[in-house]
């Protein structure tokens, strides 16, 4: 499988620019330094809870501060998973709208999900849920709507790839490949998180991709 363009406009949330430097940023600043400090003490391998008291030690701000600007650290995860689903369908959204082949669609979806995450560590503890053992229930199930989507657009992707193939059975075909695809990427991001970020996501993807959409 070829290089993509879409590699090097995977978002790395380290790279957000940071708010101008001064004694009192304004709102919409710190609510990113407060997302971007967060996103930072999820990528410590073997990282505990984060409480507010930690994430507010770190900002060198008091827990009220952190109160300003997130009602709850269930909508500071939210803003996190806010930026993972930006991110990634804006790229899905531009591989479908570029390339012609559902295989290969296919692949390059697999592909910038995996690579988002390699270049996010804090946000992979997100996605595949370590993040969220003790928070907010529907955190969990909008991470769950999140896969879903992608297992969604890969369907009609391959779908669209068994029909030109001329598969009597395209419909049952595509499922069973979106299906193999995302448990791909599940198991892929969390043997990421797992090896403290040092095994790295898209290991030997390209030959694993040949073999399950050819």
């Amino acid at each position: 499988m070829s290089e993509t363009p879409e590699e090097d406009a995977v978002p790395d949330a380290a790279h957000v620019p940071d708010a101008p430097a001064r004694k009192r940023p304004r709102p919409g600043e710190r609510r990113v330094q407060i997302l971007q400090t967060l996103a930072s003490m999820l990528e410590q391998p073997g990282a505990e809870r984060i409480t507010t008291a930690a994430l507010a030690a770190r900002l060198q701000v008091s827990e009220a501060a952190l109160y300003r600007h997130f009602a709850s650290k269930a909508q500071m995860f939210e803003g996190l998973i806010e930026f993972i689903e930006s991110s990634v369908f804006t790229l899905v959204n531009q591989i479908v709208d570029r390339e012609p082949s559902g295989a290969v669609q296919a692949q390059r979806i697999t592909t910038v999900v995996l690579q988002f995450g390699e270049k996010n560590p804090g946000m992979t503890r997100v996605m595949v849920g370590d993040a969220l053992v003790f928070e907010h229930e529907r955190l969990i199930a909008r991470m769950n709507q999140f896969f879903d989507r992608v297992e969604s657009q890969l369907r009609q992707s391959l779908r669209m790839a068994a029909e030109a193939a001329g598969s009597p059975t395209p419909t049952v075909d595509a499922a069973a490949l979106a299906s193999a695809l995302v448990a791909q990427i599940a198991g892929r991001l969390q043997r990421y998180a797992r090896s403290g970020f040092k095994r790295s996501p898209v290991e030997h993807l390209e030959l694993t991709l040949d073999r399950l959409t050819h």
